[in-house]
Protein backbone atom coordinates (compact mmCIF):
# COMPACT_ATOMS: atom_id res chain seq x y z
CA UNK A 1 0.00 0.00 0.00
CA UNK A 2 1.19 3.86 -0.87
CA UNK A 3 0.46 5.02 2.62
CA UNK A 4 2.54 2.62 4.69
CA UNK A 5 5.44 3.83 2.04
CA UNK A 6 4.89 7.03 3.39
CA UNK A 7 7.19 8.23 6.34
CA UNK A 8 4.29 11.07 7.56
CA UNK A 9 1.80 8.61 7.32
CA UNK A 10 3.93 6.17 9.39
CA UNK A 11 4.34 8.95 11.84
CA UNK A 12 0.76 9.84 12.04
CA UNK A 13 -0.11 6.18 12.48
CA UNK A 14 2.13 5.91 15.15
CA UNK A 15 0.64 8.80 17.24
CA UNK A 16 -2.53 7.75 16.41
CA UNK A 17 -1.69 4.12 18.10
CA UNK A 18 0.11 5.90 21.39
CA UNK A 19 -3.00 8.30 22.10
CA UNK A 20 -4.70 5.54 21.98
CA UNK A 21 -2.83 3.21 24.38
CA UNK A 22 -2.68 6.10 26.99
CA UNK A 23 -6.64 6.60 26.59
CA UNK A 24 -7.29 3.08 26.42
CA UNK A 25 -7.41 2.39 30.13
CA UNK A 26 -10.54 4.83 31.24
CA UNK A 27 -12.24 2.56 28.34
CA UNK A 28 -10.50 -0.83 29.73
CA UNK A 29 -11.80 -0.09 33.11
CA UNK A 30 -15.58 1.25 32.05
CA UNK A 31 -16.03 -2.55 29.91
CA UNK A 32 -14.58 -4.43 32.90
CA UNK A 33 -16.70 -3.09 35.08
CA UNK A 34 -19.87 -3.45 33.22
CA UNK A 35 -18.72 -7.00 32.11
CA UNK A 36 -17.69 -8.57 35.38
CA UNK A 37 -21.12 -9.89 36.58
CA UNK A 38 -21.48 -11.70 33.51
CA UNK A 39 -20.89 -15.45 32.85
CA UNK A 40 -17.57 -16.08 31.49
CA UNK A 41 -18.73 -16.96 27.60
CA UNK A 42 -20.41 -13.58 27.95
CA UNK A 43 -17.97 -11.79 29.37
CA UNK A 44 -15.93 -12.25 26.09
CA UNK A 45 -18.85 -11.19 24.08
CA UNK A 46 -19.19 -7.91 25.74
CA UNK A 47 -15.64 -7.26 25.96
CA UNK A 48 -15.44 -7.71 21.65
CA UNK A 49 -19.08 -6.06 20.93
CA UNK A 50 -18.27 -3.11 23.82
CA UNK A 51 -14.76 -2.56 22.45
CA UNK A 52 -15.39 -2.68 18.53
CA UNK A 53 -18.37 -0.69 19.33
CA UNK A 54 -16.64 1.72 21.31
CA UNK A 55 -13.53 2.70 18.84
CA UNK A 56 -16.49 3.13 15.98
CA UNK A 57 -17.61 5.61 18.39
CA UNK A 58 -14.73 7.10 18.50
CA UNK A 59 -14.34 7.25 15.06
CA UNK A 60 -17.52 8.95 14.26
CA UNK A 61 -16.58 11.51 17.25
CA UNK A 62 -13.32 12.68 16.02
CA UNK A 63 -15.45 14.22 13.07
CA UNK A 64 -17.68 16.26 14.96
CA UNK A 65 -15.65 16.37 17.94
CA UNK A 66 -14.88 19.90 18.10
CA UNK A 67 -18.54 20.88 17.00
CA UNK A 68 -19.60 18.92 19.62
CA UNK A 69 -17.28 20.61 22.43
CA UNK A 70 -18.76 23.89 21.54
CA UNK A 71 -22.20 23.03 22.71
CA UNK A 72 -22.92 24.58 26.09
CA UNK A 73 -24.07 21.91 29.05
CA UNK A 74 -23.33 18.88 26.67
CA UNK A 75 -20.29 18.36 28.83
CA UNK A 76 -21.95 18.73 32.31
CA UNK A 77 -25.28 16.47 31.22
CA UNK A 78 -22.38 13.97 30.12
CA UNK A 79 -20.57 14.16 33.44
CA UNK A 80 -23.45 13.62 35.23
CA UNK A 81 -24.30 10.92 33.16
CA UNK A 82 -20.73 9.49 34.37
CA UNK A 83 -21.31 9.73 38.03
CA UNK A 84 -24.27 7.56 37.85
CA UNK A 85 -22.84 4.50 35.29
CA UNK A 86 -20.04 4.56 38.02
CA UNK A 87 -22.28 4.63 41.00
CA UNK A 88 -24.37 1.75 39.27
CA UNK A 89 -21.41 -0.23 38.45
CA UNK A 90 -20.15 0.09 41.65
CA UNK A 91 -23.30 -0.76 43.77
CA UNK A 92 -23.14 -4.28 41.14
CA UNK A 93 -26.69 -4.73 40.65
CA UNK A 94 -27.07 -8.20 39.37
CA UNK A 95 -29.60 -10.00 38.04
CA UNK A 96 -31.13 -13.85 38.86
CA UNK A 97 -29.03 -16.50 36.36
CA UNK A 98 -31.70 -17.60 34.18
CA UNK A 99 -31.09 -17.23 30.72
CA UNK A 100 -33.44 -14.72 29.92
CA UNK A 101 -31.69 -12.20 32.32
CA UNK A 102 -28.30 -12.92 31.36
CA UNK A 103 -28.99 -11.89 27.70
CA UNK A 104 -30.70 -9.01 29.57
CA UNK A 105 -27.34 -8.33 31.45
CA UNK A 106 -25.50 -8.33 28.45
CA UNK A 107 -27.57 -6.06 26.42
CA UNK A 108 -27.62 -3.27 30.08
CA UNK A 109 -23.37 -4.14 29.54
CA UNK A 110 -22.76 -3.19 26.32
CA UNK A 111 -25.58 -0.68 25.92
CA UNK A 112 -23.29 1.32 29.97
CA UNK A 113 -19.89 0.53 27.99
CA UNK A 114 -21.43 2.49 25.16
CA UNK A 115 -22.99 5.26 26.89
CA UNK A 116 -19.88 5.59 28.94
CA UNK A 117 -17.23 5.37 25.95
CA UNK A 118 -19.70 8.30 24.56
CA UNK A 119 -19.10 10.90 27.20
CA UNK A 120 -15.50 10.00 28.30
CA UNK A 121 -14.56 9.89 24.29
CA UNK A 122 -15.40 13.73 23.71
CA UNK A 123 -11.91 15.31 24.79
CA UNK A 124 -10.27 12.51 23.99
CA UNK A 125 -11.03 12.15 20.52
CA UNK A 126 -9.29 15.82 19.90
CA UNK A 127 -5.64 14.17 20.30
CA UNK A 128 -6.82 11.82 17.58
CA UNK A 129 -8.20 13.89 15.68
CA UNK A 130 -4.69 16.16 15.56
CA UNK A 131 -2.55 13.37 14.61
CA UNK A 132 -4.36 12.33 12.01
CA UNK A 133 -4.77 16.00 10.17
CA UNK A 134 -7.43 15.03 8.17
CA UNK A 135 -6.62 11.51 6.67
CA UNK A 136 -9.81 9.27 7.14
CA UNK A 137 -7.91 6.50 6.12
CA UNK A 138 -4.81 7.27 8.75
CA UNK A 139 -7.53 8.11 11.61
CA UNK A 140 -9.49 4.43 10.95
CA UNK A 141 -6.69 2.60 10.61
CA UNK A 142 -5.34 3.69 13.61
CA UNK A 143 -8.43 3.36 16.08
CA UNK A 144 -8.95 -0.17 14.68
CA UNK A 145 -5.70 -1.06 15.54
CA UNK A 146 -6.27 -0.08 18.66
CA UNK A 147 -9.22 -2.83 18.92
CA UNK A 148 -7.43 -5.36 20.62
CA UNK A 149 -5.55 -3.03 22.76
CA UNK A 150 -8.90 -2.36 24.56
CA UNK A 151 -9.72 -6.18 24.50
CA UNK A 152 -6.86 -7.36 25.55
CA UNK A 153 -7.20 -4.42 28.97
CA UNK A 154 -10.71 -5.06 29.74
CA UNK A 155 -9.94 -9.14 30.34
CA UNK A 156 -6.84 -8.51 31.74
CA UNK A 157 -8.94 -5.90 34.20
CA UNK A 158 -11.72 -8.29 34.79
CA UNK A 159 -9.00 -11.00 35.68
CA UNK A 160 -7.20 -8.45 38.19
CA UNK A 161 -11.44 -7.46 39.74
CA UNK A 162 -11.74 -11.09 40.75
CA UNK A 163 -8.42 -11.34 42.26
CA UNK A 164 -8.10 -7.94 43.90
CA UNK A 165 -11.77 -7.06 44.44
CA UNK A 166 -10.39 -3.28 46.00
CA UNK A 167 -9.50 -2.40 42.10
CA UNK A 168 -13.69 -2.53 41.53
CA UNK A 169 -13.77 0.73 43.72
CA UNK A 170 -10.91 2.52 42.46
CA UNK A 171 -12.09 1.54 39.08
CA UNK A 172 -15.77 2.83 39.74
CA UNK A 173 -14.05 6.00 41.48
CA UNK A 174 -12.01 6.67 38.28
CA UNK A 175 -15.09 6.70 36.37
CA UNK A 176 -16.41 9.02 38.69
CA UNK A 177 -13.21 11.29 38.54
CA UNK A 178 -13.19 11.80 34.43
CA UNK A 179 -16.88 12.46 34.83
CA UNK A 180 -16.37 15.28 37.52
CA UNK A 181 -13.31 16.59 35.20
CA UNK A 182 -15.92 16.13 32.36
CA UNK A 183 -18.29 18.41 34.11
CA UNK A 184 -15.51 20.78 34.79
CA UNK A 185 -14.29 20.92 31.02
CA UNK A 186 -18.06 22.34 29.66
CA UNK A 187 -17.74 25.23 27.74
CA UNK A 188 -20.36 27.04 30.49
CA UNK A 189 -17.31 26.63 33.33
CA UNK A 190 -14.27 27.64 30.96
CA UNK A 191 -13.43 30.98 32.32
CA UNK A 192 -14.53 29.83 35.71
CA UNK A 193 -12.06 27.28 35.16
CA UNK A 194 -9.62 29.32 33.73
CA UNK A 195 -9.46 31.89 35.97
CA UNK A 196 -9.29 29.09 39.18
CA UNK A 197 -6.99 26.16 38.34
CA UNK A 198 -8.16 25.02 41.94
CA UNK A 199 -11.68 24.13 40.14
CA UNK A 200 -10.98 21.78 37.48
CA UNK A 201 -9.26 18.78 40.15
CA UNK A 202 -11.79 19.39 42.87
CA UNK A 203 -14.69 18.88 40.46
CA UNK A 204 -12.63 15.48 39.90
CA UNK A 205 -11.76 14.98 43.36
CA UNK A 206 -15.65 15.37 44.21
CA UNK A 207 -16.70 13.11 41.14
CA UNK A 208 -14.71 10.58 42.55
CA UNK A 209 -16.23 10.59 45.92
CA UNK A 210 -19.88 11.00 45.02
CA UNK A 211 -19.44 7.79 42.93
CA UNK A 212 -18.23 5.78 45.86
CA UNK A 213 -20.68 7.40 48.34
CA UNK A 214 -23.92 6.69 46.05
CA UNK A 215 -22.84 3.94 44.89
CA UNK A 216 -22.31 2.51 48.47
CA UNK A 217 -25.69 3.99 49.31
CA UNK A 218 -27.50 2.13 46.72
CA UNK A 219 -25.97 -1.05 47.61
CA UNK A 220 -26.81 -0.71 51.10
CA UNK A 221 -30.22 -0.23 50.12
CA UNK A 222 -30.21 -3.38 48.14
CA UNK A 223 -28.73 -4.85 50.88
CA UNK A 224 -31.63 -3.87 53.08
CA UNK A 225 -34.33 -4.32 50.66
CA UNK A 226 -32.56 -8.28 49.81
CA UNK A 227 -32.72 -8.89 53.65
CA UNK A 228 -36.66 -7.71 54.08
CA UNK A 229 -37.81 -9.78 51.04
CA UNK A 230 -35.70 -12.57 52.87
Amino acid sequence: MQGFQNPDFLVGLLKIIWINILLSGDNAVVIALAARGLPPHQQKQAIMFGSGAAVALRIGLTIVAAWLLELQGLQVIGGILLLWIGAQLLADEEESDEEAKEHANMMSAVRTILIADLVMSLDNVIGVAAAAKGDQVLLILGLAISIPLVIFGSSMMIKLMERFPAIITAGAALIGWVGGETVASDVLLRDFSAANPWFHMTAAAAGAAIVIGWGRYMESRKSHSDAADA
